[in-house]
């Protein structure tokens, strides 16, 4: 049974970025949150950001800096949230 996943990055941006990938393995659905601060510009990120796009995840931030991600505010977000079957705090 496919699951709906959501991983929320604050503070452990890359690893939780990786780690989004990696669930994609199980053939869930899978979101991810970038909260609060502009996403790291690092090679990994950047590679991450590019593999989620060929597969068609979902990337949410309420942090205007962040480009290329569809914004909503912090409210609309955990409105968001009881729809999943699972949400990963980084």
């Amino acid at each position: 049974m496919k699951k709906r996943i959501a991983v929320v990055a604050r503070h452990r941006q890359d690893e939780a970025l990786r780690m989004a990938v990696g669930l994609t393995l199980m053939d869930d659905s899978i979101d991810i949150f970038v909260l609060d601060r502009k996403l790291a510009d690092t090679e990994n990120n950047r590679l991450n950001i590019e593999t989620m796009e060929l597969m068609d995840m979902k990337l949410y931030t309420n942090s205007a800096e962040n480009t290329g991600m569809e914004y909503l505010s912090t409210e609309n977000m955990a409105r968001k949230f009881p729809g999943y079957d699972t949400v990963l705090p980084y």
